[in-house]
């Protein structure tokens, strides 16, 4: 494959930094191709948390290849690192190599950088240029720049629903609103987080999995089951396999043996009430982000839901609307009734998509942006 511009090779680290899409949170996306004389002689995407970063990924691939990497050009989805974390800094292999031009798409948002690696490649005498495909490069990461930021990871709410918005009937009945191909589209996004979201009445009504089924993926996303009152039952099927995380409104006695039970099979129950006795929303969140949660998967029922949008703990709703409608039902959100049209949440469509016969709608809330 030949490079003939920069927004070439940009792309192509882009769609390296797609194959890391599923593994290397807490880490960043990051793809990163090598060219000398337009063509491509080394290319990798980072490896999960405390193994090779992109940039030393495409090192070994070109070493490997028998390629010389010295005066070629280095594009990277984000900027070097310039620390000593579980690795050693990137930017000092791209100085050993001897490499003549490193393009970064963003500057790294992690404060232990944050301009820094590219700083020491100018020093070290490389040809540096940033902010090529920025754009991209943002939304592969944004949950990374998220708790980077403001300390909080993404989150992403996600709703399947009839066209007049109903999730499911009054019996509860819900299999299937959408079709296949959007249920495997939001098993997609399911992977892509870090953790899957949800409430007790969720739990109760339909003692659902929540794991990652529909793509192929080397690791399942964490569960947060928010349960005021710890009634969750021991052998939900969201308990099994990996450990989860349940978040109570404090121990009290009634569900103190509850709490223990769970602890002792290898969940976290954690108590973070607010004033009302409830689960503190926003304090979860905060919590989420200090754990290094980038990115928040949201699916629960029309109650939850809405306490998170009021509470401003939601960044974008994942909306998938069928082709039919339902009547009088389910709703995605109980957001109350309001007295005036300046109360309503206020959102920007983001993407808009046909996925088999269903419409897929990505919004962001005007305050995440």
């Amino acid at each position: 494959m030949q490079i003939l511009n920069d927004t070439d090779g940009m792309l192509l680290a882009l769609e390296w930094a797609a194959k890391g899409m599923y593994t290397t949170a807490p880490n960043p996306r990051i793809g990163c191709v090598i060219v000398k004389g337009n063509v491509v002689i080394g290319a990798g995407h980072t490896q999960p948390a405390g193994q090779a970063h992109a940039e030393i990924e495409a090192l070994r691939d070109a070493s490997e290849r028998g390629n010389d990497v010295r005066g070629a050009t280095a594009y990277v989805t984000l900027e070097p690192c310039n620390h000593h974390g579980r690795t050693p800094p990137c930017s000092d292999a791209l100085v050993r190599a001897g490499l003549g031009r490193v393009v970064a798409a963003m500057e790294d948002p992690n404060p232990l950088v944050a301009g820094q690696g590219l700083a020491k490649l100018a020093q070290a005498g490389i040809d540096v240029a940033c902010g090529v495909m920025a754009d991209a490069a943002y939304e592969m990461n944004i949950g990374f720049f998220s708790r980077m930021r403001r300390g909080l990871p993404w989150v992403r709410l996600k709703s399947a629903a009839s066209l007049d918005g109903m999730t499911a009937l009054y019996n509860g009945h819900s299999q299937w609103i959408t079709g296949p191909q959007a249920r495997a589209d939001g098993h997609a996004w399911r992977a892509r987080a870090c953790v899957i979201l949800t409430g007790i009445g969720t739990v109760k009504a339909d003692d659902p999995q929540l794991n990652v089924r529909a793509v192929a993926t080397g690791r399942q996303p964490r569960r947060v089951i928010v349960d005021s009152n710890l009634d969750i039952d021991l052998d939900a099927k969201v308990l099994a396999g990996s450990p989860s995380w349940i978040v109570a409104a404090g121990e009290h006695a009634h569900n103190a043996s509850k709490a223990a039970a769970l602890r002792a099979a290898g969940h976290d129950v954690l108590n973070l009430p607010n004033a009302a006795g409830k689960v503190d929303l926003a304090a979860l969140m905060r919590e989420l982000g200090r754990r290094a949660i980038n990115e928040v998967h949201v699916e629960a029922g029309a109650k939850l839901n809405g306490s998170l949008i009021r509470e401003g703990c939601v960044d974008e709703l994942l909306v998938y609307l069928a082709p039919s409608l339902i009547g009088e039902a389910q709703g995605m959100f109980a957001l109350g009734p309001l007295t005036s049209l300046e109360q309503r949440q206020r959102l920007a469509f983001h993407s808009v998509k046909q996925v088999g016969e269903d419409l897929r709608i990505l919004a962001r809330f005007i305050h995440s942006f």
